[in-house]
């Protein structure tokens, strides 16, 4: 006697690991803080929003943006305020204020 095939009546469940799971949304979120953090660092705190930049662009990118052309623009941003940060340094002779 033949049995008939098995069916399973409940539809397969996936887990996925949560350090996967990252909404689109935020990857999005990420690559316009990096632009938004990158462009004013060209003038302003470029040692602290330079870096921040960059890594936030990255990350967005890492994450997959839909945002990509934003992200890649806030990282180059963020090179760009570490070149200036380098450049200014350079030619003041490493003082970039000078009191009194």
């Amino acid at each position: 006697m033949n049995s008939p095939a098995r069916t399973t009546l409940h539809p397969r469940t996936t887990r996925q690991n949560p350090a996967s799971r990252h909404s689109g949304t935020e990857a999005d979120a990420l690559a316009v803080a990096s632009f938004l953090l990158g462009l004013p660092g060209l003038l302003l705190f470029n040692i602290a929003l330079g870096p921040l930049a960059v890594t936030l662009g990255v990350l967005a990118l890492v994450r997959g943006t839909s945002r990509r052309g934003r992200a890649l623009l806030g990282a180059a941003l963020g090179v760009a305020d570490l070149v200036v940060l380098a450049v200014t340094t350079a030619t003041a002779h490493g003082t970039l204020w000078q009191l009194g």
